[in-house]
Formats: C-alpha cells, sequence, structure tokens
C-alpha cells in the first residue's frame, strides 16, 4: 500500500462509512506520529491529541466536500421540508378548503 503523505485528500471510498473513516484515519494519524517520532521530538498526549483533532477536521471537510454527501444533505432536506409543509397543508386545510383549494389537480 502507498504511503500516505499529510495533507494528502481522502478518496471518496475511504470516507463511505465510519469503519472505513476510521481505517484512513488511524493510518493517516500513525504516519504522521512516526514521521514526528523519527524527528526525534518528543511526542506526549497533547500532541498525538492534536494530530488526532487535526485529522477529524481534515475527514470532516472531506466528506461534507463530497458529491455524495451534497446529494444525501439534498435528500434530507427534500424529506425535511416536505414533512413540513404536509404539516402546515393538514393543520390548515379547511381553511384552504373554504378558499377553493381542492385535493387534486385535473
Amino acid at each position: 500500500m502507498a504511503e500516505r503523505k499529510a495533507g494528502q485528500p481522502y478518496t471518496t471510498e475511504e470516507i463511505l462509512s465510519f469503519d472505513r473513516i476510521k481505517r484512513a484515519m488511524t493510518a493517516r494519524i500513525l504516519d504522521r506520529i512516526e514521521d514526528l517520532w523519527q524527528e526525534k521530538q518528543p511526542i506526549g498526549v497533547e500532541q498525538m491529541n492534536e494530530v488526532i483533532t487535526n485529522e477529524w477536521q481534515r475527514v470532516k471537510e472531506a466528506v461534507r466536500s463530497s458529491p455524495a454527501a451534497r446529494e444525501a444533505f439534498r435528500k434530507y432536506l427534500e424529506r425535511t421540508i416536505s414533512e413540513q409543509i404536509d404539516k402546515l397543508m393538514r393543520e390548515e386545510k379547511a381553511e384552504l378548503e373554504s378558499l377553493g383549494v381542492v385535493e387534486k389537480s385535473l
């Protein structure tokens, strides 16, 4: 497997599921920490947490910018909006019918 370098973008396949995200993040975090260790820098818990936090931000951005995420969010919005419109129509159906709105158009 090719070595992953810090800053390399996540592939679509790496962000398809939580288990793939975890595997990809773990490999990248380990690579980054090993690079720091080889530079003979002391590596403490705080520094490891910083590497993890930075990588988590990178993976979230990759997910947010993926076409699959945009499509999933669009479907979520459509469903949510539809539910809200249905609720409003049920609540005010009688008033709208009294104003001439019919169930289905011809």
